[in-house]
C-alpha cells in the first residue's frame, strides 16, 4: 500500500509525483469482482476506520486505507484532482463488473473554509450495491492475493446503543447565537447583503468508545431518502445533493426554506402549503437556486431549472426543494464541478464574499468540514457530492461528537424562530446518538 501523503513529502502541496515511466510495473492493483447482494449493506462494515455513502439501501461502504490525502487552500479541489489522476496512473485496474461505483474510488470530505484541512481516503476494500447487483473492489500490491470476499462478514449493530450521552453548548450559547442572528438581520436590512447562513454547534459527550456504525444504522433507517455518510470521522445524513456527475448528465438538488414537522398529517400538509406561500422562504430558496444554476451554466448546456420548488418531506422537517439538471458542455470532472459550486447560497449566502465575511464575524466558530462537499468520485470523473449537513465530527479519543446546524437568514428572519429551526435540524444526530433499542 502507499504511505499516507502529506505536504512535506510532495513537490507541490497536496500532490504526488507522476509515475516516471508509463511502462513501469504498477505500484497498486485494483480488482473488482461480483459479490452476492446483502439485505443490509451497512452490516458489511467492520468496526474501526471506515467510509460510507448509502441511500435507500444502496451505495458504497469501505474500510482500510490504500492512500490518504489531507489538503487545504483555495486550490484544494484542483490539487485533489491532480493527486487522484497521478495515483491512478500507478494502478493496474481489473474491473469485471463495470458499473457506476466500480473500480478504484476516493471518498472526500472538503472543508467549508479553504484554510481548514480537507480529507480524502481511498479505501483498500470497498463494497458497492445497486439493486440486486453487488461488487467488491480491493486495492493491493502486485503479487498479493486480494482479500477473499465471496461472503463478506456480516456484523450487525442491531440492539446496540451508546450507554450515556450528555449534550452541552458549543462555540456560542443559544442566546448568543440569537444575538448573532439579530445582527445579521440588521446588516441585511441595511443593504449590506441579501442572505447569510449562520450555523451553530453543540457537543455530545459519550461515556464509552463511540461506534459510528450505530449512528449510521439509525440515520439510514430513519432518513432513507437522505445520503448517509461517513468520511474521516465526519458522519451524518444529508438531504442535499451538491452535484452528481454520470457521464455528461449533471444533477444538483437545492434545499432552502424549512419548517419543522409536527407529526400530524393534516397539520404537516398545512405547514407545507404555508412554506410554499412564504415570501421569506421563497426568497431564501430563490437565492440558492440561482447560485447553483449560475455555477453549473459555466459547464453545462440544456439546463433545466424549474420555476417553482416542491416540498421535500423528511422525518423531522420539510424543505423547499428544486432539482437542477444540465448536460456537460466540457470535460469538467466531479471535482471541477464541486469547485465551481462551493459554497452555494444554501450554506453561505449572497453575495458570496459579503456572506463569508459576515459568517466569519458573527458565527464565532470554525465550521471545519460542516457544509462542505462530501461524497465519492471515480477514475472517470463521475461520482456524487452531497453538502455535509445533519452531521457531526467524531473525536474518538475524547469520546465526543460535535454536531452542526445552520439556518438561512434573510430580511424578516426572526432569531427565536431560527433557533427553533436549528434545534429541529439537530434532531437526526441527537436521535441517532440517544436511540435505545428494545431488542
Amino acid at each position: 500500500m502507499l504511505p499516507e501523503d502529506n505536504h512535506d513529502l510532495c513537490p507541490y502541496p497536496g500532490e504526488v509525483s507522476r509515475h516516471p515511466h508509463l511502462d513501469s510495473p504498477p505500484l497498486l492493483v485494483a480488482t473488482t469482482r461480483p459479490l452476492d447482494a446483502s439485505e443490509d449493506l451497512l452490516s458489511r462494515l467492520p468496526a474501526g476506520d471506515n467510509v460510507c455513502w448509502v441511500r435507500r439501501g444502496e451505495g458504497l461502504v469501505g474500510w482500510g486505507s490504500a492512500a490518504r490525502l489531507q489538503v487545504r487552500g483555495v486550490e484544494r479541489f484542483a490539487r485533489t484532482q491532480r493527486w487522484w489522476t497521478e495515483l491512478c496512473d500507478t494502478m493496474a485496474i481489473d474491473d469485471s463488473v463495470s458499473l457506476p461505483g466500480t473500480g478504484p474510488l476516493a471518498f472526500a470530505s472538503f472543508s467549508f473554509d479553504p484554510h481548514d484541512p480537507s480529507e480524502v481516503v481511498v479505501p483498500s476494500t470497498l463494497i458497492g450495491q445497486r439493486g440486486d447487483q453487488a461488487w467488491v473492489t480491493t486495492i493491493h500490491a502486485p503479487g498479493v492475493e486480494p482479500e477473499t470476499m465471496e461472503s463478506a462478514r456480516i456484523d450487525s449493530t442491531a440492539g446496540r446503543s451508546h450507554a450515556s450521552v450528555n449534550w452541552r453548548e458549543g462555540s456560542l450559547s443559544a442566546p448568543e447565537w440569537e444575538k448573532s442572528v439579530g445582527r445579521a438581520v440588521e446588516r441585511i436590512n441595511a443593504g449590506e447583503l441579501d442572505k447569510v447562513v449562520l450555523a451553530r454547534d453543540v457537543v455530545a459527550d459519550i461515556d464509552s468508545e463511540l461506534d459510528v456504525r450505530i449512528i449510521l444504522d439509525h440515520l439510514a433507517r430513519d432518513y432513507p431518502t437522505c445520503w448517509t455518510f461517513n468520511v474521516a470521522n465526519l458522519v451524518g445524513a444529508t438531504p442535499e445533493l451538491l452535484v452528481r456527475r454520470t457521464g455528461d448528465l449533471v444533477t444538483s438538488r437545492v434545499l432552502a426554506g424549512t419548517v419543522r414537522r409536527r407529526g400530524d398529517t393534516e397539520e404537516d400538509h398545512s405547514l407545507a402549503q404555508a412554506l410554499l406561500a412564504s415570501d421569506k422562504d421563497l426568497a431564501e430558496h430563490s437565492y440558492a437556486v440561482r447560485s447553483v444554476a449560475k455555477a453549473l451554466a459555466t459547464h453545462c448546456t440544456d439546463m433545466d431549472v424549474p420555476e417553482n420548488p416542491t416540498v421535500l418531506e423528511l422525518a423531522n422537517v420539510q424543505h423547499l426543494a428544486t432539482d437542477v439538471t444540465g448536460r456537460l458542455a466540457d470535460d469538467a470532472s466531479l471535482l471541477s464541478l464541486a469547485a465551481s459550486l462551493h459554497p452555494t447560497a444554501a450554506v453561505c449566502g449572497t453575495p458570496t464574499e459579503r456572506a463569508l465575511t459576515v459568517i466569519s464575524e458573527l458565527e464565532g466558530m470554525s465550521r471545519d468540514r460542516y457544509a462542505g462537499p462530501v461524497g465519492w468520485f471515480d477514475t472517470r470523473g463521475d461520482g456524487e457530492f452531497g453538502i455535509a449537513l445533519r452531521c457531526g465530527l467524531v473525536d474518538s479519543q475524547a469520546y465526543t461528537i460535535r454536531a452542526f446546524a445552520g439556518c438561512g437568514i434573510v430580511a424578516g428572519s426572526d432569531p427565536e424562530h431560527e433557533l427553533a429551526e436549528s434545534r429541529a435540524k439537530f434532531i437526526p444526530m441527537r436521535s441517532a446518538l440517544e436511540a435505545r433499542s428494545s431488542t
